[in-house]
């Protein structure tokens, strides 16, 4: 029985295709999709619209060997992919290409648990829900369901180290586009560790679904590569939401267009984004990065800026960083720390205040989080907290060219990297561009880091130290040995003033 049939058939999918006890039309896009990943006869009808969706003109003739669905939201591809999981495990007998003792998988990967188990519930209902597919099941787990036939479907996270060691069937990743496309689990990275457990399987499938993000990453080269190419066994489809599933309502579509017709142009569209583009390329960045340097010492003679971005302890990190300029001005970070939720903002302000001090800082720069909460915390560990002049999107757009002319000496820190590469600049209404993040990713290290370097370069000139006398007048140190004599006996503090 083939998928298409196993759909019909009231024993098993048919009622999960139907409405108020008519056949609905509203799967029909899904279906003719469904007859091109497993090469079955098509409809005239449905080579209509397969030709629409893949920009082909001829018909598979072989079950595709991996499959890319570019398609709007809400259009229907997490219970197609739930749909393909079950058929391909229940429906399959694996047992001859299996060794005593393995289990063929098919594995459901998305960026965290909770994305997966969007993907594993419909599992669990096509499950559950047929009575003949309910006596297979021999275990059940919160991530995985055991069959009688040695086949299980699994869930996990994007991950190269998690997915090895399986013997794979089908690997079916969700919303691709939004995996990370730099730092330790690069979406390629995780494709590449993916192929070679499918080795063994005949016809195994790499299944890769998402509504479209930005123009960078595995989902658009596949695009770029293989769509709308005759014969290749690589299939590529790409299609807008109503296309799909024309439940969708018209005018919520009409209405995100008229808001931002570029988001909506990928959210419902099914077209990657022309504003989202990657602001600092990772060889840049690499070329900044002196290799093995993850934290650097105070240097005494050297003025030291501390920049952070402050959380309220629930949801995002709370980051400092410092640096000092050179004599030839290029900037150089020392130091970056994070300190991950949840945790007592006091307790992290104790601690980087304690931090900042070790570098001669006798103030902090940050943001306007939270108003007068960072401002208040700390002030009573002894520093000022000065709010940036400058905005996120000013502070990344000023760090880029000093990364692009090498104006800047990066910390070899496997989290900031990453945070660097996966920057994106989007021009917003009016023409203005806005930096940030991509969306699931983060920023907070990579914040701090550009707040840091871009302070040091700022202002020209030489900064001047002075100690303090009992009746607290400031006293300007003029040169070089008589601020490193007050340095030494503790009595050294960084003034206002700016010698020309």
């Amino acid at each position: 029985m083939n998928i298409l049939q196993a759909c019909r058939d009231p024993n098993l999918f048919a009622r999960w295709f139907t409405r108020k006890g008519k056949k609905a039309d509203t799967w029909t896009a899904w279906f003719a999709i469904l007859a091109a990943i497993f090469a079955l006869p098509m409809t005239d009808q449905q080579l209509e619209t397969y030709r629409t969706l893949t920009g082909r003109t001829e018909p598979p003739t072989k079950q595709a060997s991996e499959a890319w669905l570019i398609v709007g939201r809400r259009a229907g591809k997490s219970f197609i992919l739930a749909l393909i999981a079950v058929y391909l495990a229940a429906f399959h007998n694996y047992k001859s290409f299996l060794q005593p003792g393995e289990r063929a998988v098919v594995l459901i990967i998305a960026a965290d648990r909770r994305q997966a188990r969007v993907i594993f519930r419909y599992v669990r209902a096509l499950l559950t829900g047929v009575p003949m597919l309910r006596e297979m099941i021999q275990r059940q787990t919160n991530d995985t369901f055991d069959l009688e036939n040695r086949t299980t479907i699994e869930i996990a996270t994007a991950s190269y180290r998690t997915v090895r060691g399986y013997t794979l069937v089908a690997a079916l990743l969700d919303e691709l586009a939004f995996w990370p496309t730099e730092g330790m689990d690069p979406d390629s990275e995780v494709i590449a560790a993916l192929r070679p457990a499918m080795a063994t399987i005949p016809n195994s499938m790499l299944l890769c679904a998402s509504s479209p993000y930005a123009r960078k990453g595995s989902l658009f080269k596949a695009h770029e590569k293989h769509f709308a190419i005759d014969g290749d066994p690589i299939l590529v489809i790409q299609g807008s939401t109503r296309q799909l599933n024309p439940c969708v309502p018209q005018r919520v579509i009409d209405e995100a267009y008229e808001d931002d017709p570029i988001a909506a142009a990928a959210e419902y569209g099914g077209l990657f984004r022309s504003d989202a583009t990657r602001l600092i390329t990772s060889e840049a960045i690499a070329a900044c990065v002196t290799a093995g340097i993850f934290e650097r010492a105070p240097q005494r003679l050297a003025r030291h800026v501390a920049f952070v971005d402050p959380s309220g302890g629930s949801a995002d990190s709370f980051t400092i960083a410092i640096a000092h300029a050179d004599d030839d001005g290029t900037a150089i970070l020392d130091c970056v720390r994070e300190v991950r939720p949840p945790f007592s903002p006091e307790a992290v302000v104790q601690e980087f205040a304690a931090l900042a001090k070790t570098y001669g800082c006798t103030s902090v720069t940050g943001d306007k989080y939270a108003g007068e909460f960072p401002r208040e915390l700390f002030r009573k560990c002894g520093l000022a907290y000065y709010t940036s002049e400058k905005t996120k999107s000013e502070i990344y757009l000023s760090l880029l060219p000093l990364i692009n002319s090498r104006k800047v000496q990066l910390l070899d820190d496997k989290r900031l990297l990453p945070q660097l590469s996966n920057l994106e600049r989007r021009t917003a209404r009016g023409g203005k561009d806005s930096i940030d993040h991509a969306p699931g990713a983060h920023d907070d290290i990579a914040n701090s880091a550009a707040g840091a370097l871009t302070m040091v370069t700022r202002n020209k000139g030489r900064v001047a130290y002075g100690v303090i006398d009992p009746t607290g007048l400031v006293h300007v140190l003029s040169n070089d040995a008589a601020r490193t004599r007050a340095w030494q006996r503790g009595r050294v503090i960084e003034t206002t003033t700016r010698l020309n």
